[in-house]
């Protein structure tokens, strides 16, 4: 579990190769640290937060790609209902917290109240500050409970930001992460520092204190988030039961019926890309 080396200069991150290989093999102990969370029982809540563009989306699809869906799993909540706009404001987050054995990832969470809705005016005065009295709060009670909860902040530049919303821009399979509320980022940017400075001072509570990622380098900074999230749970490798696959037997006396019966998806891959 030891953590990428430091970046020499702002900017700078691993190669590739280097980069590909200790991936790989966080990767593998996120692997075992799943394994030890379904063994124990253990409950375990990852709040990503940031700057739009910042890298969290990428940080959670490395951290979950190889992880069994079955107990581990992504909440990315829309806008809220009616009905859950009538609600207790934590209430929808609360469905979805990790049972006995989960590992859940919040993209954006219940700080979409201190950030976005603050800063737009989709939250009154009052509400905003009844969340930054009831959130340190609510925190202390899931830890006191035994749920193991860590936040994230993804910190990115102004410049750095302006590049990725130009990528995504031209880009057809990222240009739906790209929306008119993502653009009022650019325009706030100085409103949105000062609430990550407010929220920050709110709720950075020692029960569950904020970290954040320097998040320029996107590589540098999905090791980097996932190295510490693996030294701070203290999971131990679970040999998994050993297997011994079974001599296949020879076939009877089944006759597999005509193909011309069923209905296959045409090989276009054969087809078209073969010559």
């Amino acid at each position: 579990m030891s953590t990428p080396k430091k970046k020499t200069s702002k900017g700078d991150g691993p190669g590739k190769a280097a980069y590909e290989a200790e991936l790989k093999r966080l990767q593998v102990e996120l692997v075992a640290m799943q394994q030890w969370v379904v063994a124990t029982g253990a409950r375990v809540l990852v709040i990503f937060e940031g700057r739009d563009a910042a890298g969290k989306g990428g940080a959670i699809k490395r951290i979950i790609q190889y992880l069994n869906p079955r107990s581990a799993r992504v909440v990315a909540l829309g806008v809220p209902t009616e009905r859950e706009k009538s609600q207790w404001y934590f209430q929808r987050y609360i469905e979805r917290l990790p049972a006995a054995g989960e590992i859940v990832l919040m993209d954006r969470s219940w700080y979409n109240r201190a950030g976005v809705e603050h800063v737009l005016g989709y939250c009154t005065p009052d509400q905003y500050e009844t969340f930054l009295r009831q959130a340190p709060a609510l925190e202390r009670l899931l830890v006191e409970d035994g749920l193991t909860l860590f936040k994230y902040w993804f910190s990115v530049s102004d410049e750095e930001q302006q590049k990725r919303f130009e990528k995504r821009l031209k880009d057809p399979m990222r240009r739906w992460k790209l929306s008119e509320t993502d653009l009022h980022s650019i325009t706030h940017w100085e409103e949105y520092s000062q609430a990550k400075d407010d929220m920050f001072k709110a709720t950075d509570i020692p029960e569950a204190p904020w970290w954040t990622v320097e998040s320029d380098d996107k590589k540098s900074a999905r090791l980097n988030v996932i190295s510490h999230l693996l030294s701070q749970i203290p999971y131990e490798t679970i040999e998994p039961k050993k297997l011994k696959l079974p001599e296949r037997p020879a076939a009877d006396d089944y006759v597999r019926p005509l193909r011309e019966l069923y209905k296959y998806v045409p090989d276009r891959a054969s087809d078209d890309l073969s010559a």
